[in-house]
C-alpha cells in the first residue's frame, strides 16, 4: 500500500510539507495521558490571550483555502477546529487513544493530522482533486459527493476520506475499537513547515512507540520525495 500528493498539488502548493506514519498493532486499551498533558500545555502557551488566527501555521492554511475558493472562516482546517474548541472549552473529548494522541499533537503544533484506518482503504490513499463521481460517508452516515476539483483524500475505489483537503475526515475510515493498523498524515504549508513537519512525526513515532510498544513506520514527504511506501 502506499500514500501520495498527486503531482498537480505538488505543483500548485509548493510550499507544501507532509508527514506520514503506518502503525501495526493499535489497541485501544493503552494510556497515553501523560503525552495528552504535555502536549495540551504546549498548546496552552502558544494560544496565550490570543487566537488561533494568529498562528503562522494556520494563517497559512487559510491563504490555502482560499485559494481553493473556500471561505476560510466558512471551512476550517481540522487543526483550526481543533484549537478554536480547545481554546472555548479547555479540552478535548475523549475518542480513542490514538486519536487523543493526534488531536494533542496537532493542538501543540497547530497542524492538521488525519488518522485513518487502513481496513477501510482500498489499495491506496492520495491527495488529488475529485472527479465528481467519489462517494463521501459523513459521520452521521449520510454519502456526498465532493465537487469536480476539490481537494480530496482518495482511495483505489474512488471512495473519498476526507472532504476540502484537511476540512473533514469521512466516516467509513475512522479509527474504531477494532481498528489494528493506521495510517497517520500530517501536512503544513508556513514558512518552516518542513522542519516543524519532521519535530512533529518525530514526537509523534515515540510516544506510539513508548504506548502501544511498536515500531512506527515514518516518512517526511516533498515534491522530490512524494510517495510513502509500506506493507500492511
Amino acid at each position: 500500500m502506499h500514500f501520495q500528493h498527486a503531482d498537480d498539488i505538488w505543483r500548485d502548493f509548493p510550499e507544501l510539507s507532509a508527514g506520514a506514519i503506518f502503525i501495526n498493532g493499535v489497541c485501544s486499551d493503552v494510556s497515553v495521558e501523560d503525552d495528552i498533558r504535555r502536549l495540551h500545555a504546549i498548546a496552552d502557551d502558544r494560544l496565550g490571550t490570543g487566537s488561533e488566527s494568529d498562528l503562522p501555521e494556520i494563517q497559512a492554511w487559510r491563504r490555502t483555502f482560499a485559494k481553493m475558493g473556500l471561505k476560510p472562516t466558512q471551512y476550517r482546517s481540522a487543526s483550526e477546529a481543533l484549537l478554536r474548541r480547545f481554546r472555548k472549552e479547555g479540552g478535548l473529548p475523549a475518542i480513542h487513544p490514538l486519536i487523543d494522541l493526534c488531536n494533542a499533537a496537532s493542538l501543540a503544533f497547530a497542524i492538521p493530522i488525519a488518522v485513518f484506518d487502513l481496513s477501510r482503504i482500498a489499495d491506496f490513499l492520495q491527495v488529488r482533486r475529485a472527479l465528481g463521481k467519489e462517494t463521501y460517508l459523513t459521520f452521521s452516515g449520510e454519502v456526498e459527493s465532493p465537487e469536480p476539483g476539490e481537494v480530496i483524500f482518495a482511495d483505489g475505489e474512488g471512495r473519498a476520506h476526507a472532504r476540502r483537503w484537511t476540512n473533514r475526515q469521512s466516516g467509513h475510515s475512522a479509527i474504531r475499537p477494532q481498528t489494528t493498523r493506521a495510517l497517520i498524515v500530517a501536512e503544513a504549508l508556513h514558512e518552516t513547515a518542513r522542519d516543524d513537519v519532521e519535530r512533529l512525526m518525530i514526537a509523534l513515532s515515540g510516544a506510539i512507540a513508548a504506548a502501544w510498544d511498536v515500531r512506527p513506520n515514518m516518512a517526511v514527504l516533498d515534491r522530490s520525495s512524494p510517495r510513502f511506501d509500506f506493507s500492511i
